[in-house]
């Protein structure tokens, strides 16, 4: 199996100082009947409509015909940034994940956590318009921001962070990527790719 992940600095797991992100450990945390390949295809500050426009070229050569693949966008904080609607984003998202299910490449879509430096109601109306995408589809969301927005060991992991992203806001470290792995993993990613959770 492989899976293609487009996204920001979050994908890429920025600020890690064990280089794993959420990703890597979501990764480390699951068992596949067959092999699976991980690509990460991050660009830092990335918004919605960035990754509408590069997501395809991108991720078709990475795949094998005959072989189970999927397309997993992670949802960052770039759209807020660069003055983007919502409505905007809600439109880009859905032109990413049609076209995606017009060449049958299943979606798997990952939210926005709470970011300091980020206005945060902004942030929480992106993860909604997200989320309302994928209902419409039903395509599996991952609500990153309602269980971080007041969750202590988040914020004071960010405190201690002294990563940036490229639009100045602060990036998670180890204890955050590994929430947010957490998280990815109990909102349907098992479900989704047919693994299991792995003894690590």
């Amino acid at each position: 199996m492989r899976i293609c992940f487009i996204g920001d600095e979050l994908v890429a797991g920025v600020g890690d100082p064990r280089g794993l992100g959420w990703v890597g450990r979501v990764n480390a945390h699951s068992t596949f009947d067959l092999p699976a390949t991980f690509l990460t295809l991050a660009v830092p500050s990335e918004t919605t409509k960035q990754m509408a426009a590069r997501w395809e070229a991108e991720v078709l050569p990475r795949l094998a015909e005959g072989e189970p693949h999927g397309l997993v966008i992670g949802v960052g904080p770039g759209d807020v940034a660069a003055g983007i609607s919502t409505a905007r984003s809600r439109l880009n998202l859905a032109n990413i994940t049609d076209r995606a299910t017009a060449l049958g490449i299943p979606s798997f879509v990952v939210g926005p956590p709470p970011l300091a430096g980020v206005d945060s109601g902004s942030l929480k109306a992106l993860s909604s318009s997200c989320s309302e995408v994928c209902a419409r589809r039903g395509i599996p969301f991952v609500d990153c921001y309602t269980p971080l927005v007041a969750h202590d060991q988040w914020f004071e992991d960010m405190a201690a962070s002294l990563a940036r992203g490229a639009d100045g806001q602060t990036l998670p470290g180890q204890a955050g990527y590994a929430l947010m792995a957490w998280i990815v993993q109990h909102q349907g990613w098992y479900e989704w790719t047919g693994a299991t959770p792995a003894d690590v």
